[in-house]
């Protein structure tokens, strides 16, 4: 009895055990079948075996000096530069499991226990996503969607690729892979860029407490930002610190001495306008766009310089270009203040113009109207020229460069109009620092500040050389016709009459204080006074045409007209050619191209270019010595002296009072300074044994410049950019910037001690040259 009761209580739980593995099989089969067909595709594209191998990620062109620094990027949306699992620090690595996914090495890409959990706490407790979906999401999936059906089959791909993912990389790939995908904010695309934005350092560089930080980010980049929610953020990095010490991976002690530390954020955007070296890697943009077009992929595409990743590396050293940069900020804001003075609307009511008509500052303000940014836009909307101009003259809120400002920005209200007015008030610069013997710029400053003043006056400007010039004028005379430093020619008055070397007109130079000494002068000493009664005589000897040649030999680019008014700088150059030629006189009289990359890699690292240096006989050994010997005159007791006075007195040099240059530079150092008509331009070229640096200063027009020649001559205006400079880079001895005496040729035929000035050849005219044998 008791069995037949037993056998029919088993045959009573038959149906529903038969139900119970009808259910479970049916269930099992049908995540399976979901699965199947999630990877075929059928709830959405899925990534092919070849896109799991090379996932898609953009990568920014990056720019890297010569001292291995990264001056800046090129990138359109992505600003993201891959950096390898072994370059991560361990406790960025810990932070990121035991704050993610502490299982992580244990599953395959789905944790089972967290989504169990996550289910049975409906997601209060923590989710269940590993490190590998999140990267799956990142990667092919995208934004979760609001619709249901569509978040739950996101989520099943999500599964099915991350479970690819771990087939076809090591835990450490999928580690690197997550950081160096994730969009942190603020352009930091990547861990890399990240850790430079936001702490202004190398990912290997991270202590725990800043890791913490970008690792509680990963949570949500826009929430849990340091630069809008300091205090969030703060609680944030604790909870990560918390986490590490709950697995283990930091001590109790350590937690609570960490949780106490100020969060130091040391935010470095960057951007395309801002950062160091902002011109020349907008230069360096310039030049890479037209060296994909001759340089394609083994494919036969084109290199996307935005998107693939290419290393560009470049000659400037980050030191150097520091160095200068500070320069000229700490000159040009001095000196912008002077300039402010001067033209105030009771001192010139003209103001930043001067020696103009009404009418001419139309025509530039009009010009000026035309060319900017805003007509061009207009114009492509469809407007008319009047309705256009009409909205010049309409106030609107704006950003503006500020000198006084500790970011050299202030917001205001204005007309576009008045804004044109205001941006001509500011005085422009470049510098350009090359080393001579190589080419290879170290420096390179295109203006103020390139988010407002975008044009590069290195390389796009040209202005009238002035005095600056001359050396090309002596160099000529002593290469032709043997003339030396000790040479000497009367100081007078000077004619070259109508026809000759193609001048129209006579032409009849004047001194720049229009006095004559009629004393004889030596090369040296003329030089280093800038007289140009004695530069006129010489180019009459040579002829233009000869310093034309020269000119253009040592890398003079810009048109240069074969007439004897060159002799005192009419002609337009660059500060980038006029670095190269004076570079010749320091390597010993050969010209070297000037050079800026020197190599270039694609992502992996292959070699895609190398560069070759370009260069060219020009003048003999002893020539290039006699005009560094010229050029030392300029600085030892010419206009360039201001550079070994220690700013503590007043001293008479070059026919003025120098005060307040506590330069006090004991070294060797060839230069010259330039000024042109009206103070409109002010250059100083420097050179020692292994560093030429150019600087020019001036208005955005020839007629914005100083009244006077106490602030607008090149010793006033430009030279003190190169003094700052090189007093900085000599405070690093690292840098290496010579302080030794120019080297000298083994033989040396052509005299340059003037103390035996008796053996110099004195020649009064033309006539005579016919007797000499040179």
């Amino acid at each position: 009895m008791a069995k037949k009761r037993q056998k029919k209580q088993q045959q009573n739980f038959f149906p529903f055990i038969k139900w119970f593995w009808i259910l479970f099989g049916t269930g099992v089969l049908s995540v399976v079948l979901i699965f199947l067909l999630a990877s075929w595709g059928v709830f959405g594209e899925m990534p092919t075996f070849e896109r799991l191998e090379n996932p898609e990620t953009n990568l920014a062109t990056e720019f890297i000096s010569s001292d291995g620094e990264t001056l800046g990027k090129l990138y359109l949306d992505d600003n993201r530069t891959w950096v390898d699992y072994e370059t991560l620090p361990q406790n960025i690595v810990d932070a990121l499991v035991a704050t993610e996914d502490a299982r992580y090495y244990e599953h395959s890409g789905i944790d089972a226990r967290g989504f169990a959990r996550a289910l049975a706490y409906l997601g209060t407790k923590g989710g269940a996503s590993t490190i590998s979906q999140q990267l799956a999401r990142q990667l092919f999936v995208g934004v979760r969607s609001r619709n249901l059906f569509e978040a739950v089959t996101q989520k099943i791909k999500e599964w099915v690729i991350a479970t690819r993912l771990e087939r076809n990389y090591t835990k450490e790939e999928i580690i690197a892979m997550y950081l160096n995908i994730y969009d942190f904010g603020y352009a930091a695309d990547g861990i890399r860029s990240a850790s430079r934005i936001y702490f202004g350092k190398e990912p290997n560089e991270l202590r725990t407490e800043e890791s913490a930080v970008l690792i509680g980010m990963l949570k949500n980049s826009s929430l849990y930002n340091p630069i809008r929610r300091e205090e969030l953020v703060f609680n944030r990095r604790n909870t990560v610190l918390g986490q590490m010490a709950k697995y283990g991976y930091i001590s109790e002690k350590e937690k609570d001495s960490l949780q106490t530390l100020e969060m130091k954020i040391n935010f470095n955007p960057e951007s395309h306008r801002e950062g160091l070296a902002t011109y020349f890697r907008m230069y360096l943009q310039r030049w890479l766009n037209n060296w994909v077009k001759d340089n394609p992929k083994p494919n036969g595409e084109k290199w996307n310089i935005y998107l693939d990743g290419l290393k560009v590396y470049t000659t400037v050293d980050s030191r150097m270009q520091r160095n200068a940069e500070e320069a000229v900020q700490e000159h040009m804001s001095n000196l912008q203040a002077k300039f402010f003075h001067q033209n105030t609307p009771q001192r010139n009511p003209t103001a930043p113009f001067l020696d103009i008509s009404r009418g001419a500052i139309d025509t530039i303000m009009e010009r000026a109207m035309k060319a900017s940014p805003r007509w061009r836009v207009l114009k492509r909307e469809g407007l008319s020229e009047k309705e256009i101009e009409a909205t010049f003259h309409e106030k609107t809120e704006m950003t503006v460069f500020d000198w006084n400002s500790d970011s050299y920005e202030k917001d205001t209200i204005m007309t576009p109009m008045d804004s044109i007015r205001y941006y001509k008030t500011f005085l422009r610069t470049s510098m350009m620092s090359m080393e001579p013997q190589t080419g290879h710029v170290k420096a390179w400053v295109g203006g103020v500040d390139y988010k407002h003043f975008q044009y590069d006056n290195v390389y796009q400007g040209a202005r009238q050389a002035g005095s600056l010039f001359k050396p090309f004028v002596y160099a000529a005379a002593i290469d032709q016709l043997r003339y030396s430093p000790c040479f000497t020619l009367p100081d007078n008055q000077y004619s070259i009459e109508p026809g000759k070397h193609g001048n129209m007109e006579a032409w009849q130079p004047k001194n720049s204080d229009g006095e004559y000494s009629g004393e004889d002068m030596t090369l040296k000493n003329a030089l280093a006074n800038s007289v140009n009664t004695i530069t006129a005589q010489l180019i009459d000897r040579v002829g233009p045409g000869a310093v034309v040649s020269l000119a253009k030999n040592m890398g003079i680019t810009k048109d240069v007209p074969a007439v004897p008014s060159i002799a005192l700088g009419v002609a337009d150059v660059s500060v980038y050619d006029m670095v190269g030629a004076f570079g010749t006189y320091a390597n010993q009289g050969v010209y070297v191209k000037p050079v800026m990359v020197t190599r270039i890699e694609d992502k992996n690292g292959s070699v895609l270019y190398e560069y070759t240096p370009e260069t060219k006989d020009v003048l003999s050994k002893e020539v290039a010595y006699a005009m560094v010997n010229l050029l030392e005159g300029v600085t030892q007791s010419g206009s360039g002296a201001r550079l070994r006075h220690s700013g503590a007195k007043e001293t008479t040099v070059y026919k003025e009072i120098i005060t307040g240059y506590p330069y006090e530079l004991t070294n060797p150092i060839a230069g010259k300074t330039g000024t042109t008509q009206n103070q409109s331009d002010g250059w100083f070229m420097g050179m020692v044994p292994n560093l030429v640096t150019g600087v020019w200063v001036g208005g955005e027009n020839r007629s914005i410049h100083f009244s006077s020649i106490t602030y607008g001559q090149g010793a006033a205006m430009a030279l003190p950019i190169w003094a700052l400079y090189m007093k900085k880079n000599y405070a690093d001895e690292e840098i290496g910037v010579s302080k030794d005496e120019f080297e000298a040729p083994e033989e040396m035929s052509i005299n340059i001690d003037c103390s035996k000035v008796k053996e110099e050849v004195k020649v009064d005219t033309e006539d005579d040259l016919d007797d000499l044998d040179f």
